[in-house]
């Protein structure tokens, strides 16, 4: 997430009260995650098994709860509670906004776009031309959808990213500010829930075809032309490359990368990275012929067991 125009660390510090380590006027253009920061960006870390890949990330500002060596070129920004200033500089940069209308009147429609009753069409919302949204259908603030996108009903476009650190008194919510982004050519089928970046964008890429009550978590990237199957569930921070199929019920585990044209069979459970052009099933998901031979032999284990029986 970029700042609508650049701050000083000085200025930034004085917004969460925070202690610095810079020149007053150190340069901070936004604010982002740790797998999406840019030079200019302020990152956030809260455990020092983190310390060294937020410090030596291309964060230029590191968010921190302890005073620590600042490395060259760097920020630091002091804080006895990191989650909490980086929640207060989402809110501070990127308040919500209430809606005052069932179609805001900040929303841009493009030329021959049908807008059904009922669905919702949040503020600063774009949507290209030649688009279907469906009735109660829900597009959430800040959501882009490119040209020829059919949107089925009661999808939903926009919510909270599902991030919680845990307190003594309960869970804390990490506030999201990211938007979603649906590009040209896609196809969402009807109770689909796509969650918003917490700070950048979940992403939806050219051509991709996504069937009935599909989950994406926030920052995902789902690549050009894949085809997604009902009642897959895909965690935050994922990125499926292009032309993959992901049959029903699949469930994927957060921060992985599913490779360019694989397969993975319906009911699998993704739980690391997968190389494309292969073809996986099971749980955890593993080459498909591979599975299915250990399949076969687990079928076998009451014969063999019952001939050493009679052997003894």
């Amino acid at each position: 997430m970029k700042f609508p125009q650049a701050h000083t660390l000085k200025q930034i510090a004085t917004i969460i009260s925070s202690e610095f380590v810079g020149i007053p006027d150190f340069p901070v253009l936004g604010m982002n995650e740790i797998h999406v920061v840019t030079p200019g960006d302020i990152v956030f870390v809260d455990h020092p098994k983190y310390y060294e890949k937020a410090l030596e990330s291309a964060a230029t500002v590191i968010l921190i709860n302890k005073k620590v060596d600042c490395p060259d070129g760097k920020a630091l920004l002091i804080s006895d509670d990191p989650f909490r200033d980086f929640n207060t500089l989402t809110t501070y940069f990127k308040p919500f906004e209430k809606a005052t209308a069932i179609v805001s009147e900040s929303a841009k429609i493009g030329k021959n776009t049908i807008i059904q009753p009922n669905a919702f069409i949040g503020n600063n919302v774009v949507i290209g031309d030649n688009c279907f949204i469906h009735a109660n259908v829900s597009l959430y603030d800040g959501t882009i959808i490119g040209n020829n996108v059919t949107i089925h009903s009661g999808t939903v476009l926009g919510a909270d990213a599902f991030y919680y650190k845990k307190r003594p008194e309960g869970f804390d919510k990490l506030i999201s500010g990211g938007r979603v982004v649906i590009e040209d050519n896609v196809d969402l089928g009807s109770l689909c829930t796509i969650d918003r970046g917490v700070t950048g964008d979940t992403t939806i890429k050219e051509g991709a075809k996504i069937d009935n009550q599909v989950h994406i978590g926030h920052d995902t990237v789902i690549g050009k032309k894949c085809l997604i199957a009902s009642q897959v569930g895909i965690a935050g921070c994922v990125i499926i490359e292009d032309e993959v199929t992901i049959w029903g019920q699949v469930g994927v585990t957060s921060g992985i990368t599913i490779g360019t044209k694989a397969i993975v069979s319906a009911q699998s459970g993704v739980s690391k990275s997968l190389e494309g052009n292969k073809s996986y099933f099971g749980t955890p998901a593993d080459d498909f012929r591979k599975k299915y031979k250990e399949i076969a032999a687990i079928r076998q284990i009451p014969e063999i067991i019952e001939k050493l029986n009679n052997n003894e």
